[in-house]
């Protein structure tokens, strides 16, 4: 299955809505490449990957590359809605201690205004 994104915006936050899968190749350059541009404009994101069901290792690169472009933007990458299958993958890589990880989205976007105030 295909990746596909969507965006749209929630107080001042963006969030990315991905379906599919994120693996090496065309998905992850896509990914990739749509998020940068995004950064650019507004470096405050949530990737949704509510509907993402496999990350292979070029996926796991290009979220790592994402947080660290949107780190060295002033932003920040932030992930939502992960599915079991994800969620053990990120824990078994210890990426989980690098990403900050949120049950939905609405808890992420809260999250940017705390960190704000902060």
């Amino acid at each position: 299955m295909q990746l596909r994104l969507s965006t749209r915006t929630i107080a001042g936050v963006l969030i990315v809505d991905c379906h599919g899968r994120i693996v090496f190749g065309e998905e992850s350059a896509m990914l990739r490449d749509t998020v940068r541009k995004l950064i650019a404009e507004n470096n405050r994101i949530v990737l949704n990957l509510g509907g993402v069901n496999y990350i292979d290792s070029g996926g796991l690169g290009t979220l790592v590359s994402l947080y660290t472009t949107a780190h060295n933007a002033g932003g920040a990458v932030k992930l939502a809605n992960l599915t079991q299958r994800v969620g053990d993958l990120l824990q078994v890589t210890k990426l989980l201690t690098v990403f900050e990880v949120y049950d939905n989205e609405e808890r992420a976007v809260e999250a940017f205004g705390k960190s704000v105030a902060a």
